[in-house]
């Protein structure tokens, strides 16, 4: 880890779900929803084919964020061969807004809007996000949404929009999630010369990938000087 972040971003843009929102706890449902149909591997089988399924959905055109829930279930249901039920799938989707920050996120969070403008690029709907930020304790000065930009990330279009919408280019942000694969390795491409991974799992990122690791929003803040 840096000892100290030598850049002043004109924004710091985040990741919500997984990185500031514990987006966990949708593992933790899909567990307790289907224990009494799988149990040990097939249950793991499930949950692992179930979170591929989410991140395969974003992939193509832009659709409703509970569609790319409900059909990401339909395909775990399939490949583990239990019976799919609608409305059983549609509670995931009616659980987001319900699910609160990790402790590092509001004293962080709060730390950093003292100094920086914070924006947030979330994979979203309109309906649920305000109720997620409300939870993080902290001010900010946009919340963009897949909804709003017809993108999910890691396509580059939403962020395409967050940089239109800010006036600013990639390389004026530190950019924060907790996901590679979703955001910072598009970050990055698209020329974001400032990351912030937040390794909230232990796992190793590619040794060549150029980043700041932190394990929470407070440790960020520290090493911003606040």
């Amino acid at each position: 880890m840096a000892s100290k972040i030598d850049f002043e971003p004109k924004y710091i843009t985040f990741d919500c779900y997984g990185t500031l929102t514990n987006f966990s706890s949708m593992d933790g449902l899909a567990r307790e929803m289907y224990s009494d149909r799988l149990q040990g591997e097939d249950l793991e089988r499930f949950v692992t084919l179930f979170s591929g399924y989410r991140f395969d959905e974003c992939l193509g055109p832009y659709k409703p964020y509970k569609d790319c829930l409900v059909d990401a279930v339909k395909r775990a249901c399939d490949q583990t061969g239990v019976a799919f039920n609608q409305e059983e799938a549609e509670k995931f989707y009616y659980a987001v807004p319900t699910w609160g920050p990790h402790p590092d996120v509001p004293g962080g969070l709060r730390r950093l809007a003292s100094k920086y403008k914070l924006v947030i690029l979330s994979n979203a709907s309109e309906e649920h996000i305000y109720q997620n930020v409300e939870k993080l304790g902290a001010p900010f000065h946009a919340v963009y949404t897949a909804q709003q930009t017809q993108s999910y990330k890691p396509r580059m279009q939403g962020f395409e929009y967050m940089f239109g919408k800010l006036g600013c280019k990639p390389e004026d942000v530190l950019h924060v999630s907790a996901s590679l694969k979703h955001d910072l390795f598009t970050t990055e491409a698209m020329g974001t010369k400032h990351m912030a991974f937040v390794n909230r799992t232990g796992k190793l990122p590619k040794p060549d990938f150029h980043h700041y690791e932190v394990k929470g929003i407070d440790e960020l803040a520290t090493l911003l000087g606040l």
